[in-house]
């Protein structure tokens, strides 16, 4: 294994991004989130404030709000969470919203009626300039990740993204990481094959 392709991967629970709208119609008029943690991702954080989760067939208590506030309300589930809601919501990059589901938020204040906004996250790898450079690879381009272990498996499909803020990390959802038997300081081997995708734009 060449350390200099090592990845270090995170899972990523289900979670909510809220818009200034959002955020006080579900907590009240002039509510500030509360950062509770920081994330990988600097500027990023874990609210205090969670939401409940509601779609067709059930709902899914304190989900976590992730901070600062977005353009527009994104709500990030993984497959067995649609199989609870009761909707089929797409793998998306973060931030392409267009033909997703809706599903209502609960909040302590009120509630929310979302028309659009509940995906799946495409697995991503966040890395700096330098990262890309010295990994080979450009933004937007899709690779796979190869990760040991006795559940060990490739994942294809993976998003690069590039910003000069970013901290290198993949991002998984919980059915991935629990399918590769992933726990804390779990990391991948970056392969550079094609893959047969078409690259959808990131945020």
């Amino acid at each position: 294994m060449s350390e200099e392709l090592r990845i270090p991967i995170s899972a990523s629970v289900r979670h909510v991004h809220l818009c200034r709208k959002d955020v006080e119609a579900l907590f009240g008029a002039g509510h500030s989130l509360t950062p509770a943690k920081p994330l990988s991702q600097p500027g990023q954080y874990a609210c205090e404030e969670t939401v409940c989760v509601c779609g067709p067939k059930g709902r899914i208590e304190r989900v976590r709000v992730l901070g600062p506030e977005r353009r527009e309300t994104q709500v990030e589930i993984s497959r067995t969470d649609e199989f609870k809601l009761g909707i089929d919501a797409p793998i998306r990059a973060s931030g392409r919203l267009e033909d997703t589901p809706g599903l209502r938020l609960e909040g302590p204040e009120g509630s929310v009626e979302l028309d659009k906004g509940v995906i799946q996250a495409a697995r991503h790898i966040h890395m700096t300039p330098a990262d890309a450079e010295r990994l080979g690879v450009e933004d937007r381009q899709w690779v796979m990740v190869r990760v040991g272990g006795e559940r060990g498996i490739i994942f294809d499909d993976v998003l690069v993204r590039v910003k000069e803020s970013y901290v290198l990390d993949m991002h998984l959802d919980t059915d991935e990481a629990n399918a590769a038997n992933l726990g804390p300081d779990a990391w991948g081997v970056l392969i550079k094959g094609p893959t047969e995708v078409t690259p959808e734009p990131n945020d």
